[in-house]
């Protein structure tokens, strides 16, 4: 039986280069270090001998060069094309295969391990997020349709429910609702979240 892959979507993190929106509120260094900090915790959390953990690196060469992430972990290089050609890619690889972001803090082994088991019954499978797009996105040992990402509206409310639609008639899971940090504001509702002021 194949080992499951869980990929990790990861950029340099240079200041100016990586989380613009964040450096809009922020800074462009405090957001780069912010990231950098981020994805070197969340790649310690989701260790685990039940799948292989790799890097999807960005930009190609220096991603795959880089002595920022742990030099132990495969790297893969993103390649060209929009977000749904990168990550059809990273799906094609020997399933079951589950790709992630990097800069959604509140990803556990468990949301991981509930993906994968979804993938016992289903073709694919998503873990939405609050603003119509998603965290993770994971795909079992069957191909993917022709036009499988194809024609997504990213960034925006449809990203989703066009990436189903684009599975045509597969089966589909849906898993945990967890947000990213992309602003200022995301930042700091977490912190205050974690401090146990909201709900």
């Amino acid at each position: 039986m194949i080992r499951p892959t869980v990929v990790v979507m990861v950029k340099e993190p240079r200041p100016s280069r990586v989380k613009t929106r964040l450096a809009r509120g922020i800074g462009s260094v405090p957001a780069a270090w912010w990231y950098r900090h981020q994805v070197t915790c969340l790649l310690r959390r989701l260790r685990d001998p039940r799948w292989q953990l790799a890097l999807a690196v960005s930009p190609d060469a220096e991603g795959l060069a880089s002595r920022v992430w742990p030099g132990d972990l495969p790297r893969i290089p993103q390649g060209t094309g929009d977000l749904g050609a990168r990550m059809a890619r990273l799906l094609a690889l020997p399933g079951p295969v589950l790709v992630i972001g990097s800069d959604i803090p509140g990803i556990t082994r468990t949301h991981l391990a509930r993906a994968l088991h979804a993938l016992s019954t289903a073709d694919a499978v998503f873990g939405p997020a609050p603003d119509g797009g998603y965290w993770l996105i994971g795909q079992g040992p069957r191909p993917a349709p022709c036009g499988f990402l194809r024609d997504v509206r990213w960034s925006g409310p449809h990203a989703l429910k066009d990436s189903m639609e684009s599975l045509k008639s597969r089966r589909v899971a849906l898993v945990d609702i967890l947000a990213d940090v992309d602003s200022a504001g995301d930042l700091y509702r977490r912190k205050i979240a974690a401090k146990g002021l909201i709900g």
